[in-house]
This record gives structure tokens, sequence and C-alpha cells, in this order.
């Protein structure tokens, strides 16, 4: 069984080594232990992608169900895992640490916290307080045995607010407040991935599904060095669904059943253990 600080351990140095990674979003145990199987080497929840897998939208799960999740994932896997914490949960400070802690006391190996309030009507944290949130965030991360990767996401590009300079701003002061990983989801070109990756020191995770046509190669070539997929491929899941649920109800056929995994693929990924 690996231990938690091997995980966190090995999950730092994905971070360190040449050229980039890709880090998939699962969203419940058995797509966590798929790609585990498939050979990823790290994996990282969507908050969106779980929120739907219990019937919700975005936004609509508590911080005690967030932590079970991320509990259950750690458990099912030896792979590190880092979690969508969204705002942590809290607009305070302390209490933000007080979510990293928690994180980090469910296996986790790193964590995110984002600049976006969760409440349509306030948005975007203040720069001021987003940076003082980031600290707390890094201190807290700080203050444990072992190496716990903070992610600081800037969220303006996905809230409405397309202001490429005040996101690069932002991502500057969260490396210096202390994150590890920085990202600003909703990057579209690789120019823009340039611009950001250009303007800080540390890792810089972007979401490649936005990104239309881009390859791992292009993105590490543009100063990537962690690659997710966000809720993506939990809507991919959805979209087989809904073609296969199309056709039955609409031509009554099955033709979808021609084309899946086998019982002996699913149950060979399942049974795969990457050390």
């Amino acid at each position: 069984m690996v231990t938690q600080i091997e995980k966190t351990e090995r999950f730092k140095a994905l971070h360190e080594r040449a050229g980039a990674f890709v880090i998939p979003n699962p969203w419940d145990i058995g797509s966590a232990r798929l790609l585990e199987g498939l050979g990823f080497e790290a994996l990282a929840t969507t908050s969106a992608g779980f929120a739907n897998s219990l019937g919700r939208l975005d936004g609509q799960v508590s911080r005690d169900e967030v932590l079970e999740h991320c509990r259950s994932l750690c458990a099912a896997t030896e792979l590190p895992v880092s979690a969508d914490l969204e705002n942590c949960f809290a607009d305070d400070p302390a209490e933000v640490g007080e979510a990293i802690l928690l994180g980090a006391r469910m296996g986790l190996a790193g964590g995110s916290i984002e600049d976006y309030s969760g409440e349509p009507s306030r948005h975007i944290y203040d720069f001021g307080m987003a940076v003082e949130r980031v600290h707390a965030a890094a201190e807290a991360a700080r203050s444990l045995d072992f190496p716990f990767t903070l992610t600081a996401r800037a969220e303006n590009l996905i809230r409405g607010k397309n202001d490429l300079d005040d996101t690069i701003r932002r991502l500057q002061a969260f490396e210096a407040a202390g994150a590890d990983v920085l990202y600003a989801p909703g990057l579209k070109t690789l120019d823009e991935v340039r611009l950001v990756t250009g303007a800080l020191t540390k890792p810089v995770n972007v979401l490649a599904p936005l990104l239309k046509g881009v390859t791992v190669a292009q993105l590490a070539g543009a100063g990537a060095k962690r690659i997710s997929t966000g809720g993506e491929l939990a809507r991919a899941a959805v979209n087989a669904l809904l073609r296969a649920c199309a056709e039955m109800s609409e031509a009554g056929s099955f033709a979808w059943t021609s084309d899946l995994a086998s019982s002996a693929d699913v149950k060979k990924l399942l049974s795969r253990r990457i050390s």
C-alpha cells in the first residue's frame, strides 16, 4: 500500500521533472480506478463531475460531501489525488486554512483554492482578499509534515471577466503568496498559455479541452506543466449515455452496443495497480 507521504512526494516530483503531464479528472471511484489502470500518474477531482453524479449542479455540494468524496477516491487508488476545493467553502482566510488541513486529512496529495466566491452576486473576490486567502491556504499547507501541493486558481476567464492582464496579475500575486501551482481556467489559445507561463516561475496547470485541437506536445511547448480535463471526461460519459438513449428512443435500435469496452477489459483495468 502506498502511503500518503509517498503520494505527496510523487505528486511534487511530477511538477519538478522535465516536460508536461496529463492529470485526468475522475468523478467517482470507478472512473478513478479505470484511469489508474490506464497508466495515468495522478488524478484530480472535478467539482462539476462529482456534483452531476449526485444529480446536482456545480456548486451545490457541501464541504462535508466533497471531503468524503476525496477520502473515498484517495482510499480507492494508489495514485496521488489533488482536489478541486472550489473556494475552500469559506470566505474567511482562517476557514480556508481549515479546509486545506481537512483535505489533507482525507489523504489528498494536493488541492486548489479559487478566487470565485461561489456567489453570482459577488462573483470574484477583490484582489486583496483573494491574495490573503491564498496566503492562508499556503500557510496551512506548509504546516503539514508532507509536501501538500497547493494550486491557486484565477477564475476571471470562466466567470464573465475576459481580462487576461488582471488574471496574470492575480496569478503572480498568488505565486508570491505561496501557491505551488498556478491555474487560470479559460485560456483559449496557445499564445495566451505562453503569456501566462512566461509571467510566472512556478508550474502552470492548463485546462486542455477549452483549447480546441491542441496536443499535449503543443501545450508543453507553450510552457504548461500540468494538463487537466476538468469536467469534460464526465461530460463525455454523459454524452455516450445520451447518444445511446437517443438511438433507443428515436430509432428503436441498439447499434451502440457494437462498440463497447469488453467486460474483460474493464475487469483488467479495475484490477491493475500502478506503483
